[in-house]
């Protein structure tokens, strides 16, 4: 199943981009024995309409474009919130489901477009609080890493 991130905004070369690919990098390596695969991430450019509504409308359709067939998750700030555990749990059923691809969106300064938020398969909340989207890019990302350790049975994750 493949595993792909489609996020607005664009991070600048630095720490915060070399997290995040290393995170994915190392779910990558781990996730394909697990037959999770992709890892990737596509950057979109933030919109430039005049309204917020008109922005995450603009910003809505592209990520729908950018997305794989298969699932879509979202992060929001008013979604789910799930432990590490039941995130790979549920990544693990949805591949033994013979799901093709999982999605995962993550939005702009505006957020996301609400139309766009209801047609998800699942909302997910990292925190009540909103992040910066390159903080939450590297949570997903090492969220990503912890659930193929999670589903392989590797220590990484010491959770209770």
């Amino acid at each position: 199943m493949r595993i792909a991130i489609a996020a607005i905004g664009r991070m600048k070369n630095g720490p915060e981009r070399e997290l995040v690919a290393r995170y994915l990098e190392r779910a990558g390596a781990s996730g394909k024995p697990l037959a999770l695969t992709g890892f990737d991430v596509t950057e979109i450019n933030e919109s430039r309409a005049g309204s917020a509504t008109a922005r995450k409308a603009e910003e809505a359709k592209a990520l729908r474009s950018a997305l794989p067939d298969g699932i879509t998750v979202m992060l929001d700030e008013r979604g789910k919130a799930i432990n590490s555990e039941q995130f790979a749990r549920q990544i693990g059923r949805w591949r033994d489901d013979g799901r093709p691809a999982v999605g995962f969106v993550i939005g702009g300064a505006d957020g996301i477009d609400p139309d766009f938020v209801r047609s998800a398969d699942l909302v997910v909340s990292f925190s009540p609080m909103v992040w910066p989207h390159q903080l939450v890019r590297i949570m997903l990302a090492e969220q990503l890493y912890r659930a193929t350790t999670i589903l392989s049975g590797h220590p990484y994750h010491r959770g209770d």
